[in-house]
């Protein structure tokens, strides 16, 4: 009988792990991407210092190779484990990611991540360091500044096991004053965080 109630604890200890450890239930994405929350991404991205900075890197790389977009992208990677990182400190520094820190600290842990992009797909400005700095291969730029002024692309949730939250990128053609596109930005969503202000009615 000892030894049945020491597996039975044993059991129940696993199954209690188990439960403690299992992502929650994905939150609803349509329901919770509201158009207000979108309103709320263009609002702030909107600011003059958005479309100046965008503008003024589209300026200064107009007509990039391939070959160079490819150099960049790999110095940044290469930076992300190096001492010296002039590329990526010159990027974080820069009036535009101060702008975006702000913006991301504001929300409280609702944006975990925010980064502007240029005409190429580079990142003119970001919140935080992101993992390259060419995004023009990935959807949220393709699906964004390669299909139309207005374009909104929605991604899918996600697990993150080590915050223990559900993420996922909203991303928007920017334009310019006259509506005509410049660049594209990327706003990573805490759903889990977004799922308790709507639960709370905040």
């Amino acid at each position: 009988m000892k030894f049945v109630t020491t597996a039975l604890a044993s059991t129940f200890l696993v199954a209690s792990l188990a439960t403690a450890h299992a992502e929650p239930a994905q939150p609803d994405v349509a329901k919770l991407v509201s158009p207000e929350l979108i309103k709320q991404i263009q609002e702030f991205i909107s600011a003059e210092i958005v479309t100046v900075s965008v503008e003024a890197q589209n300026a200064r790389l107009t007509e990039l190779s391939q070959e160079k977009i490819d150099e960049l992208d790999n110095q940044w990677k290469a930076e992300r484990e190096a001492t010296d990182k002039p590329l990526i400190a010159a990027t974080l520094s820069n009036p535009l990611s101060v702008y975006l820190a702000r913006i991301q600290g504001k929300s409280l842990g609702l944006y975990p991540e925010i980064f502007v992009m240029d005409q190429n797909g580079l990142n003119v400005g970001q919140s935080s360091i992101t993992s390259d700095f060419w995004q023009g291969d990935e959807a949220k730029f393709q699906k964004t500044y390669d299909v139309s002024e207005d374009a909104i692309f929605i991604d899918e949730a996600e697990w993150d096991d080590d915050m223990k939250i559900w993420r996922n990128q909203v991303s928007l053609t920017l334009v310019d004053s006259a509506k005509k596109k410049i660049g594209a930005v990327t706003v990573e969503l805490n759903l889990t965080e977004l799922e308790r202000r709507a639960l709370a009615g905040s």
